[in-house]
């Protein structure tokens, strides 16, 4: 177009010194002074000058004529393909032939735009004519180029393997209000994705068909039709993303949508965006980029503002479901899903603000870094809430057995499976307790306070070890308060000690214990057997004192009266302990075995020397049973299912 341009200065310049030239011969003429011979050499220039101009006037003339003849003959080729339905670009030499008389008609145009055309009404229908040849040979290679970009596309089967469905790895949530199921332990994974491929480029069209979409692409951009042209793709390739997304199975859904959903469906939705979004940015996401590069990289900065346009709502769609998500409510059983979410984010982000450069993609980045920082608040308000969920948690009735509380289950599996992500919520809570130190313990009591404060481990620096040792705290406190539930001090007791060995054990026994430290499990051991010894001096001690003499008394200080009725009671005490406590639980084998043989030392000890002392003094028949029957007995302890004691066989 510049050297259009330039000859059309050219020839202006030409007829406009021309016609002054003229015009100052007629102004010289009219001088009454000249001479003779002057007046001749004027006369002599005029009629030159008007020479030159009756040439040129000739010269485009015949132009036009020629001109007008060829367009006769390249309008006659291109209607005569508008009247063939076939597609052109099914037959290579059809469409070499096009291109070429598509371009003989833009040529047209750029020599009758040369010759400045606007004055002659004849010129003006020519000039009309042949951009309505050119107007019609754009709109057909438009229509080829979008069929050959649909015809030709490549289908998308992304490796459906690795993704596990959520029938197998569905977190069996719990409702942190009931704690009513003990599903929860062991149950939560990492997303089986990997974090770390590299990136994959796919051919998403034919690679045959890029030289002719190519062709069909310099051809409208030379014609001005460029426009035209990246709106033709742009639509193409929005239809291919669409129906990418729906292989992947990502619903387009409102923000509404996705705060109705139960959480069982919305957890399998978050599994699958994780999944999805990988696949889509690294691996369809750089092809489509790729793509774009191929066809228009020869335009500059086109093939990006393409591709963005192209992707652009597609990739909203995805973030739109991130945004929804954020703005839930804060449950916990969302805190793994949504920790998924943003490590993906986090973990694409190079990849998107790569894809997005530039200011024609920055919308788009500057929306996905934003539903990344929702995403991190959602993380960070969720974890700092956990703390008041537990605290929060009523329930008035004991629970039954003494054993391990869904609600001790839950937690600890709880953050033992926010190990997984602790060096993510480090970064966030660290950002966090920044901006806002008194959010550190805004619930902590002194006792609390002292547990996170105290000891010269390295993990009483840690945030995390500050964190989990809080919500650890908050925990004992309310399995405390469950505790002065039991009408029975024993059992109090029993309880406690199962519910703080569990804890300890779960530290010893993960990850947990590099985060709170061997000192932590140290003082909750101790604690738990302090629990143990408690519970027996609360259940035996009544019991056996029936089996001590009072003072010196010996043999003869005790009736046969007296002796009968303490062995009597002290049947009659161990048979209701053995009927109550064979309904608690112990679920820890090896703590189960260790309190029975404890229990048993104790008791059977007291029992044989009480019974041995007074064997002379009292008849075998009030003998109910032996030591070893004892013996025995107590080892049904503790197993959670109620039983009752028989009259032994004696001999």
């Amino acid at each position: 177009m510049g050297d259009c341009h330039r000859i059309v200065s050219e020839i202006e310049e030409d007829e406009n010194l021309i016609a002054a030239a003229k015009h100052l011969v007629r102004a010289l003429g009219s001088n009454k002074n000249l001479t003779g011979n002057m007046k001749k050499i004027l006369a002599d220039l005029g009629l030159q000058l008007s020479t030159m101009a009756s040439i040129n006037d000739d010269d485009k003339g015949e132009g036009i004529s020629e001109i007008e003849e060829q367009l006769n003959v390249v309008q006659d080729k291109i209607m005569s393909w508008e009247a063939d339905q076939s597609m052109i670009w099914d037959s290579p030499n059809k469409a070499c032939e096009y291109l070429n008389a598509v371009d003989e008609a833009r040529k047209l145009i750029e020599r009758l735009d040369s010759l400045c055309f606007g004055k002659d009404k004849e010129e003006n229908e020519l000039v009309r004519r042949a951009h309505d040849v050119l107007q019609m040979a754009m709109a057909r290679l438009e229509d080829e180029f979008r069929h050959m970009l649909v015809q030709n596309r490549q289908p998308f089967e992304p490796e459906h393997k690795s993704f596990r469905s959520s029938e197998e790895d569905v977190v069996d949530e719990v409702s942190i209000i009931s704690f009513g199921d003990d599903s929860f332990e062991d149950s939560v994974q990492r997303d089986s994705v990997s974090r770390t491929s590299d990136e994959v480029i796919i051919d998403l069209v034919h690679p045959d068909v890029i030289p002719d979409l190519r062709c069909i692409v310099n051809m409208m951009f030379m014609s001005s039709y460029d426009h035209e042209c990246s709106q033709a793709y742009v639509i193409a390739r929005k239809d291919a993303l669409d129906e990418c997304l729906f292989i992947l199975e990502m619903d387009k859904l409102s923000i509404e949508d996705v705060l109705r959903m139960e959480w069982g469906s919305l957890n399998s939705k978050i599994k699958r965006w994780v999944w999805a979004m990988k696949i889509f940015v690294r691996i369809y996401l750089a092809s489509e980029k790729w793509l774009s590069e191929q066809i228009f990289g020869e335009f500059g900065p086109v093939d990006l503002a393409c591709f963005v346009e192209a992707s652009k709502a597609s990739m909203l769609q995805l973030l739109n479901f991130g945004e929804a998500v954020s703005i839930g409510p804060h449950r916990p059983e969302k805190l793994f899903g949504i920790l998924e979410m943003y490590e993906m984010l986090v973990d694409l982000l190079p990849d998107v603000d790569a894809l997005y450069a530039n200011d024609v993609g920055s919308s788009v980045r500057i929306e996905y870094h934003d539903v990344q920082r929702r995403l991190g608040d959602s993380v960070r308000s969720t974890f700092l809430d956990f703390e008041n969920v537990i605290a929060s948690y009523a329930s008035t009735s004991a629970f039954a057995g003494g054993g391990i509380h869904h609600i001790t289950r839950y937690v600890m599996n709880y953050i033992r499976n926010l190990t997984d992500y602790s060096e993510t919520l480090a970064l966030l809570l660290k950002d966090h307790d920044k901006e806002d130190p008194s959010s550190l313990s805004p619930r902590l009591n002194p006792a609390v306070e002292k547990e996170n404060t105290g000891g010269s481990s390295s993990c009483d620096s840690s945030l995390m070890a500050f964190h989990f040792r809080t919500i650890a705290s908050v925990l004992e406190t309310k399995l405390d308060e469950k505790s002065k539930l039991y009408k029975d001090v024993s059992l109090q007791h029993f309880f406690l000690m199962n519910n703080v060995h569990y804890m300890a054990q779960k530290v010893m026994n993960s990850e947990l214990r590099i985060i709170f430290g061997d000192k932590w499990i140290r003082k909750h051991n101790w604690k738990f057997q302090q629990h143990a010894m408690d519970y027996e001096r609360a259940t035996w001690c009544s019991i056996l004192a029936l089996l001590k003499d009072e003072g010196n008394a010996n043999s003869n200080g005790v009736s046969k009266t007296q002796l009968k009725q303490r062995f009597r009671n002290f049947y009659l005490a161990f048979e209701e302990v053995y009927k109550t406590q064979t309904t608690w639980l112990i679920p820890d084998v090896q703590l189960r075995e260790d309190l029975r043989i404890s229990t048993s030392l104790k008791v059977i000890q007291a029992y044989r020397t009480f019974e041995s002392r007074h064997m002379n003094h009292i008849s075998d028949k009030h003998i109910k049973y032996s030591a070893e029957d004892l013996q025995d007995y107590l080892l049904d302890l503790f197993e959670g299912s109620p039983k009752s004691l028989h009259y032994p066989n004696r001999r």
